[in-house]
């Protein structure tokens, strides 16, 4: 009794078994079984690298957060002009300069040839136009000329930034900085001479509101006439400055592989036609990002569209030359979040993977085995061919 029970169980194995005697071994069989597992080797590493990195899963929604600073990091080459006469301005929206940021910028001197000169300097930006004296030179003369430029007998121009202050707010051309007494032992002369036979690397980053705005970086002093911006580069013109740059960096936050944070790396703004006014328009779209270990980091993905356009000179409405970078916020917010691959669904697709590498081999085993049999059938009758 027991031994037809089972017998009868037998008949249900589904992986009958043939005689030894009848299994035929060959050498396609045996290239078709070694490639066979070397792709299954291959695959299940292939799937144990998936699964042991976690699963990025997005979402998008509405953003409602309220108190985090814009953080703006960037670094910045502009080979071809000296770090004295190159500003960073930033504004927002309306035009108007940011009063209140934390900022951690450095300005480092570099040769023709790319080379730093000198260590970096930390770089205090100017918020509005400010007229410096020098009390060693206030000492020394008592009430400069400010060369027809002041604007009553009372005004002194002790210094040579007096001097151009003046003639900026006249809006005159500055004459030839030797030509002046308060310049030919200061060092804006040296500064003069060297801006056009050095380049700068500006870098670190900026802290602003969350609105929407833009910054620059552009060659002379910065100041406002009738709420409009403009840039004094006397004793030159705009034309002469050449404002290729090299963006090493630029983010809005934290660097995340995953996430398109920093397009615009590696990018180069080449200027093939004199003064040319690069325009970059970044579209910003807030991020929040959830490690496995609950870590979260805040920060921003953005878009960029190129422009660039030569200006002839600084007081036109063309422009004036620099990298422009304006920038807006999206109202939408990505959440990415990181989360462990299931072990089930790793087994399953390893099954998967043996299980179908082990029948696509076994299928073109048995077409090639009878396809070469039939073949050297005919041979041996003599009708191949």
């Amino acid at each position: 009794m027991e031994s037809q029970f089972v017998n009868k169980f037998k008949q249900l194995d589904a992986y009958a078994k043939t005689l030894e005697d009848f299994r035929v071994k060959t050498a396609t069989g045996a290239i078709i079984t070694v490639t066979g597992a070397l792709i299954m080797v291959l695959l299940i590493l292939s799937e144990l690298h998936t699964y042991m990195s976690p699963n990025i899963s997005e979402e998008l929604f509405v953003d409602t957060s309220r108190g985090h600073k814009l953080r703006i990091n960037f670094d910045i080459i502009v080979p071809r002009i000296s770090c004295d006469y190159l500003v960073l301005d930033a504004m927002d929206s309306s035009g108007e300069q940011h009063l209140q940021m934390d900022h951690n910028i450095h300005k480092r001197r570099l040769n023709l040839e790319g080379e730093p000169i000198e260590e970096p300097k930390k770089e205090e930006m100017v918020l509005s136009s400010t007229i410096k004296q020098n009390s060693s030179e206030i000492a020394k003369i008592t009430c400069g000329t400010c060369y027809g430029a002041a604007f009553n007998e009372t005004q002194c121009c002790n210094t040579c930034d007096d001097v151009k202050e003046a003639y900026r707010l006249r809006r005159w051309a500055l004459p030839d900085l030797a030509t002046i007494e308060q310049c030919k032992d200061d060092e804006s002369l040296e500064r003069t001479n060297l801006a056009l036979k050095e380049g700068c690397q500006i870098f670190g980053y900026m802290e602003v509101n969350r609105v929407g705005g833009s910054f620059h970086i552009a060659p002379g002093k910065s100041f406002t006439i009738n709420h409009v911006h403009v840039h004094d580069v006397q004793p030159f013109s705009s034309s002469v400055f050449n404002t290729t740059h090299i963006i090493r960096h630029l983010s809005f936050g934290t660097d995340i592989k995953e996430a398109n944070t920093a397009p615009l790396d590696g990018v180069e703004g080449l200027a093939k036609e004199g003064a040319v006014m690069f325009q970059y328009y970044l579209k910003i779209v807030p991020t929040v990002y959830i490690k496995l270990d609950n870590t979260v980091l805040h920060t921003n993905q953005f878009s960029v569209t190129r422009h660039k356009k030569p200006v002839s000179n600084v007081n036109t409405e063309s422009g004036m030359p620099g990298a422009f970078f304006s920038y807006e916020l999206s109202p939408l917010m990505v959440k990415y979040t990181e989360k462990e691959r299931s072990i089930g669904h790793f087994a399953t697709n390893i099954c998967a993977i043996v299980g179908g590498v082990f029948t696509v081999a076994g299928i073109f085993d048995t077409l090639l085995y009878h396809s070469l049999n039939a073949f050297q059938h005919k041979v041996v009758l003599g009708k191949a061919g």
